[in-house]
Protein backbone atom coordinates (compact mmCIF):
# COMPACT_ATOMS: atom_id res chain seq x y z
CA UNK A 1 0.00 0.00 0.00
CA UNK A 2 1.24 3.41 -1.55
CA UNK A 3 0.43 6.57 0.97
CA UNK A 4 -0.06 9.68 -1.68
CA UNK A 5 0.69 13.02 0.41
CA UNK A 6 -1.03 15.96 -0.24
CA UNK A 7 -3.92 14.77 -2.91
CA UNK A 8 -3.54 15.21 -6.68
CA UNK A 9 -0.85 17.84 -5.97
CA UNK A 10 1.32 14.91 -4.16
CA UNK A 11 0.14 12.70 -6.71
CA UNK A 12 1.85 14.60 -9.48
CA UNK A 13 5.27 15.45 -7.57
CA UNK A 14 5.57 12.01 -6.33
CA UNK A 15 5.21 12.67 -2.92
CA UNK A 16 4.24 9.00 -1.63
CA UNK A 17 5.64 6.75 0.83
CA UNK A 18 5.08 2.66 1.55
CA UNK A 19 2.36 2.19 3.91
CA UNK A 20 2.05 -0.46 6.90
CA UNK A 21 0.53 -1.45 9.66
CA UNK A 22 3.21 0.50 11.83
CA UNK A 23 2.51 3.65 10.07
CA UNK A 24 -1.30 3.94 10.62
CA UNK A 25 -1.60 2.61 14.54
CA UNK A 26 -2.60 4.65 16.56
CA UNK A 27 -4.52 7.35 14.64
CA UNK A 28 -8.03 6.06 14.19
CA UNK A 29 -8.71 8.55 17.62
CA UNK A 30 -7.20 11.53 15.54
CA UNK A 31 -8.75 13.99 13.70
CA UNK A 32 -7.96 15.31 10.07
CA UNK A 33 -5.34 13.17 8.06
CA UNK A 34 -1.94 12.24 8.14
CA UNK A 35 -1.64 11.58 4.96
CA UNK A 36 -2.68 16.17 4.40
CA UNK A 37 -4.55 17.42 1.64
CA UNK A 38 -3.88 20.33 -1.12
CA UNK A 39 -5.64 21.86 -3.76
CA UNK A 40 -4.25 21.55 -7.07
CA UNK A 41 -4.86 23.60 -9.75
CA UNK A 42 -3.00 21.81 -13.05
CA UNK A 43 -5.43 18.91 -12.29
CA UNK A 44 -8.36 20.67 -12.89
CA UNK A 45 -6.22 20.58 -16.89
CA UNK A 46 -6.23 18.12 -19.39
CA UNK A 47 -2.32 18.01 -19.24
CA UNK A 48 -2.25 17.87 -15.64
CA UNK A 49 -4.76 14.77 -15.78
CA UNK A 50 -2.82 13.14 -18.26
CA UNK A 51 0.14 13.99 -16.09
CA UNK A 52 -1.28 12.24 -13.34
CA UNK A 53 -2.24 9.21 -15.00
CA UNK A 54 1.06 8.37 -16.50
CA UNK A 55 2.23 8.94 -12.80
CA UNK A 56 0.28 6.51 -11.56
CA UNK A 57 1.53 4.19 -14.27
CA UNK A 58 4.91 4.90 -13.32
CA UNK A 59 4.35 3.85 -9.74
CA UNK A 60 2.66 0.33 -11.04
CA UNK A 61 -0.50 1.40 -8.83
CA UNK A 62 -3.12 -1.42 -9.70
CA UNK A 63 -5.97 0.86 -8.32
CA UNK A 64 -6.23 4.42 -6.56
CA UNK A 65 -8.06 4.50 -3.56
CA UNK A 66 -9.58 8.44 -3.23
CA UNK A 67 -11.00 9.75 -0.15
CA UNK A 68 -12.85 13.31 -0.08
CA UNK A 69 -15.42 14.97 -1.83
CA UNK A 70 -16.90 15.89 -4.68
CA UNK A 71 -14.04 17.41 -6.25
CA UNK A 72 -11.92 14.83 -5.29
CA UNK A 73 -14.42 12.54 -6.92
CA UNK A 74 -14.36 14.95 -10.32
CA UNK A 75 -10.68 14.48 -10.10
CA UNK A 76 -11.19 10.62 -9.57
CA UNK A 77 -13.80 10.59 -12.54
CA UNK A 78 -10.54 11.74 -14.88
CA UNK A 79 -8.40 9.43 -13.87
CA UNK A 80 -11.03 6.46 -14.36
CA UNK A 81 -11.65 7.90 -17.95
CA UNK A 82 -7.58 7.71 -18.69
CA UNK A 83 -8.19 3.93 -17.13
CA UNK A 84 -7.07 3.61 -13.80
CA UNK A 85 -8.83 1.48 -11.51
CA UNK A 86 -10.45 3.83 -8.95
CA UNK A 87 -11.98 2.77 -5.25
CA UNK A 88 -13.84 5.55 -4.00
CA UNK A 89 -14.81 6.59 0.37
CA UNK A 90 -16.72 9.07 0.48
CA UNK A 91 -15.19 11.52 3.21
CA UNK A 92 -16.60 15.05 3.61
CA UNK A 93 -18.61 16.49 6.38
CA UNK A 94 -21.71 17.61 4.48
CA UNK A 95 -22.79 14.43 3.55
CA UNK A 96 -23.21 15.33 0.22
CA UNK A 97 -21.83 12.90 -2.08
CA UNK A 98 -24.15 10.65 -4.57
CA UNK A 99 -24.85 7.03 -4.49
CA UNK A 100 -24.23 6.59 -0.79
CA UNK A 101 -25.68 6.67 2.65
CA UNK A 102 -22.57 8.49 4.73
CA UNK A 103 -19.94 10.50 4.38
CA UNK A 104 -17.18 9.72 6.77
CA UNK A 105 -16.58 12.84 9.28
CA UNK A 106 -20.06 13.89 8.81
CA UNK A 107 -21.04 12.53 12.62
CA UNK A 108 -18.03 14.17 14.07
CA UNK A 109 -19.13 17.38 12.50
CA UNK A 110 -22.90 17.19 13.61
CA UNK A 111 -21.77 16.39 17.06
CA UNK A 112 -18.97 19.26 17.57
CA UNK A 113 -21.48 21.53 16.52
CA UNK A 114 -23.92 20.36 18.99
CA UNK A 115 -21.61 20.73 21.98
CA UNK A 116 -20.75 24.47 20.65
CA UNK A 117 -24.30 25.08 20.31
CA UNK A 118 -24.99 23.66 23.51
CA UNK A 119 -22.19 25.85 25.52
CA UNK A 120 -23.38 29.14 23.50
CA UNK A 121 -26.98 28.42 24.63
CA UNK A 122 -25.78 29.30 28.41
CA UNK A 123 -24.88 32.78 27.41
CA UNK A 124 -27.84 33.34 24.98
CA UNK A 125 -30.29 32.24 27.97
CA UNK A 126 -28.57 34.41 30.50
CA UNK A 127 -28.93 37.39 28.78
CA UNK A 128 -31.77 37.14 26.83
CA UNK A 129 -30.90 37.37 23.02
CA UNK A 130 -31.15 35.56 20.00
CA UNK A 131 -28.47 33.63 18.73
CA UNK A 132 -27.54 33.58 15.16
CA UNK A 133 -25.39 30.04 14.58
CA UNK A 134 -23.57 29.40 11.26
CA UNK A 135 -22.71 26.15 10.36
CA UNK A 136 -20.90 24.27 7.57
CA UNK A 137 -23.09 22.87 4.86
CA UNK A 138 -22.24 24.70 1.36
CA UNK A 139 -24.73 23.11 -0.64
CA UNK A 140 -26.70 20.94 1.55
CA UNK A 141 -27.88 21.67 4.69
CA UNK A 142 -27.85 18.06 6.30
CA UNK A 143 -26.07 19.37 9.64
CA UNK A 144 -27.11 22.50 9.66
CA UNK A 145 -31.02 20.23 10.25
CA UNK A 146 -30.12 17.46 12.33
CA UNK A 147 -28.59 20.12 14.81
CA UNK A 148 -31.12 22.64 14.28
CA UNK A 149 -33.77 19.82 15.70
CA UNK A 150 -30.92 18.35 18.53
CA UNK A 151 -30.54 21.29 19.56
CA UNK A 152 -34.28 22.59 20.25
CA UNK A 153 -33.45 25.61 17.77
CA UNK A 154 -36.46 27.56 16.80
CA UNK A 155 -35.50 27.88 12.93
CA UNK A 156 -33.31 26.98 10.62
CA UNK A 157 -32.36 28.29 7.38
CA UNK A 158 -31.18 25.50 4.84
CA UNK A 159 -29.96 26.07 1.64
CA UNK A 160 -32.27 24.13 -0.54
CA UNK A 161 -35.52 26.00 1.26
CA UNK A 162 -36.13 29.00 0.08
CA UNK A 163 -37.03 31.58 3.44
CA UNK A 164 -39.43 34.60 3.97
CA UNK A 165 -37.57 36.14 6.91
CA UNK A 166 -40.83 37.83 8.29
CA UNK A 167 -42.90 34.24 7.50
CA UNK A 168 -40.03 31.83 9.12
CA UNK A 169 -38.04 34.09 11.46
CA UNK A 170 -39.92 37.17 12.74
CA UNK A 171 -43.52 35.91 13.32
CA UNK A 172 -42.26 32.89 15.25
CA UNK A 173 -40.43 35.07 17.76
CA UNK A 174 -43.33 36.97 18.25
CA UNK A 175 -45.53 33.66 18.79
CA UNK A 176 -42.91 32.16 20.80
CA UNK A 177 -42.83 35.01 22.97
CA UNK A 178 -46.40 35.06 23.91
CA UNK A 179 -45.45 32.22 25.59
CA UNK A 180 -42.68 33.75 27.78
CA UNK A 181 -39.82 33.09 26.39
CA UNK A 182 -37.05 35.25 25.84
CA UNK A 183 -34.23 33.37 24.37
CA UNK A 184 -33.52 32.17 20.60
CA UNK A 185 -31.54 29.91 18.73
CA UNK A 186 -31.53 30.34 14.59
CA UNK A 187 -29.36 28.06 12.78
CA UNK A 188 -27.87 28.59 9.03
CA UNK A 189 -26.21 26.17 6.73
CA UNK A 190 -23.24 28.08 5.46
CA UNK A 191 -24.80 27.54 1.75
CA UNK A 192 -27.50 30.18 3.24
CA UNK A 193 -24.63 32.38 4.88
CA UNK A 194 -25.23 36.32 6.15
CA UNK A 195 -25.61 35.18 9.52
CA UNK A 196 -25.03 38.56 10.86
CA UNK A 197 -27.30 40.36 8.78
CA UNK A 198 -29.92 38.06 9.44
CA UNK A 199 -29.06 38.59 13.19
CA UNK A 200 -28.66 42.44 12.54
CA UNK A 201 -32.29 42.72 10.95
CA UNK A 202 -33.63 40.51 14.15
CA UNK A 203 -32.40 43.12 16.53
CA UNK A 204 -33.53 45.93 14.66
CA UNK A 205 -36.94 44.70 13.64
CA UNK A 206 -37.89 42.88 17.49
CA UNK A 207 -35.34 45.06 19.24
CA UNK A 208 -34.39 41.64 20.78
CA UNK A 209 -29.97 41.63 21.57
CA UNK A 210 -28.89 39.33 18.43
CA UNK A 211 -25.22 38.18 17.89
CA UNK A 212 -24.02 35.75 15.24
CA UNK A 213 -21.37 33.20 15.82
CA UNK A 214 -20.09 31.42 12.89
CA UNK A 215 -18.73 28.22 14.10
CA UNK A 216 -16.27 27.72 10.83
CA UNK A 217 -13.67 25.08 10.65
CA UNK A 218 -13.87 23.95 14.11
CA UNK A 219 -16.41 21.49 12.87
CA UNK A 220 -13.60 19.79 10.80
CA UNK A 221 -11.18 18.82 13.28
CA UNK A 222 -11.45 17.26 16.79
CA UNK A 223 -11.27 13.16 17.49
CA UNK A 224 -13.86 11.28 15.35
CA UNK A 225 -17.29 9.57 17.00
CA UNK A 226 -17.90 6.03 17.16
CA UNK A 227 -20.04 6.42 14.45
CA UNK A 228 -17.56 7.71 12.58
CA UNK A 229 -14.81 5.17 13.16
CA UNK A 230 -16.77 2.50 12.78
CA UNK A 231 -17.89 3.55 9.09
CA UNK A 232 -14.60 4.28 8.05
CA UNK A 233 -13.30 1.15 9.62
CA UNK A 234 -15.93 -1.05 7.39
CA UNK A 235 -14.89 1.08 4.43
CA UNK A 236 -11.63 0.41 4.64
CA UNK A 237 -12.07 -3.18 5.43
CA UNK A 238 -14.19 -3.35 2.58
CA UNK A 239 -11.84 -1.86 0.17
CA UNK A 240 -8.68 -3.92 0.90
CA UNK A 241 -10.75 -7.03 0.21
CA UNK A 242 -9.35 -8.83 -3.32
CA UNK A 243 -12.71 -9.64 -4.06
CA UNK A 244 -13.35 -6.04 -4.13
CA UNK A 245 -11.19 -4.61 -6.63
CA UNK A 246 -13.00 -2.16 -9.28
CA UNK A 247 -12.83 -3.92 -12.73
CA UNK A 248 -12.26 -0.81 -15.42
CA UNK A 249 -13.99 -1.45 -18.76
CA UNK A 250 -13.54 0.89 -21.80
CA UNK A 251 -15.44 1.55 -24.86
CA UNK A 252 -15.78 4.27 -27.26
CA UNK A 253 -17.39 6.70 -27.85
CA UNK A 254 -17.76 10.08 -29.74
CA UNK A 255 -15.16 12.35 -27.42
CA UNK A 256 -12.84 8.74 -27.62
CA UNK A 257 -12.47 5.68 -25.00
CA UNK A 258 -15.17 6.37 -22.28
CA UNK A 259 -13.81 4.26 -18.68
CA UNK A 260 -16.09 2.22 -16.34
CA UNK A 261 -15.88 0.32 -13.76
CA UNK A 262 -17.73 -2.61 -12.35
CA UNK A 263 -17.74 -3.80 -8.51
CA UNK A 264 -18.48 -7.11 -7.07
CA UNK A 265 -21.98 -7.03 -5.86
CA UNK A 266 -20.64 -7.56 -1.90
CA UNK A 267 -18.89 -4.02 -1.78
CA UNK A 268 -19.53 -2.46 0.93
CA UNK A 269 -19.57 0.97 -1.14
CA UNK A 270 -20.22 0.92 -5.41
CA UNK A 271 -19.43 4.30 -6.81
CA UNK A 272 -19.70 4.64 -10.46
CA UNK A 273 -17.67 6.23 -12.70
CA UNK A 274 -19.85 6.35 -15.83
CA UNK A 275 -22.01 8.91 -15.66
CA UNK A 276 -24.32 7.29 -17.83
CA UNK A 277 -25.50 4.91 -15.25
CA UNK A 278 -26.22 7.73 -12.60
CA UNK A 279 -29.84 8.66 -13.73
CA UNK A 280 -31.73 9.67 -10.63
CA UNK A 281 -31.71 12.98 -9.59
CA UNK A 282 -30.40 13.43 -5.71
CA UNK A 283 -33.02 14.98 -3.82
CA UNK A 284 -32.69 17.91 -1.42
CA UNK A 285 -32.90 17.37 2.22
CA UNK A 286 -36.82 17.99 3.17
CA UNK A 287 -37.44 20.21 6.25
CA UNK A 288 -39.04 16.45 7.85
CA UNK A 289 -36.34 14.85 7.29
CA UNK A 290 -33.44 13.59 9.30
CA UNK A 291 -30.97 12.87 7.23
CA UNK A 292 -28.75 11.28 9.32
CA UNK A 293 -27.96 8.95 6.11
CA UNK A 294 -29.69 10.65 3.06
CA UNK A 295 -31.95 9.90 0.56
CA UNK A 296 -30.33 6.82 -1.22
CA UNK A 297 -30.83 8.30 -5.00
CA UNK A 298 -27.86 7.59 -7.21
CA UNK A 299 -27.22 11.52 -9.67
CA UNK A 300 -24.32 13.08 -9.60
CA UNK A 301 -25.04 17.33 -9.23
CA UNK A 302 -23.31 19.52 -11.29
CA UNK A 303 -20.65 16.88 -12.92
CA UNK A 304 -20.65 13.42 -12.30
CA UNK A 305 -19.34 11.66 -8.91
CA UNK A 306 -17.20 9.09 -9.28
CA UNK A 307 -14.43 8.37 -6.21
CA UNK A 308 -12.67 11.09 -4.09
CA UNK A 309 -9.26 12.44 -2.73
CA UNK A 310 -7.30 12.76 0.12
CA UNK A 311 -4.98 10.34 -1.62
Amino acid sequence: MIGIQRGYNGLLNGECFEMNLRSVSNIISAGGTILYTARCLEFKTKEGQDRGAAKCRELGIDALVVIGGDGSYRGARELAHRGIPMIGLPGTIDNDIACTEYTIGYDTAMNTALEMIDKLRDTTQSHDRCSVVEVMGRNAGYIALNVAIASGAMAVLLPEKEFDMQRDILDKIAETQKTGKRHFIIIVAEGVGHAQEIANEIQARTGIDSRATILGHVQRGGSPTLRDRVNASAMGMSMTSPSTLPTVIQSPTEKGLSSRMTMPENRLLALSCAASEMVRPMRPAPATMLPMGKPTSCAPAATPSAMTSTL
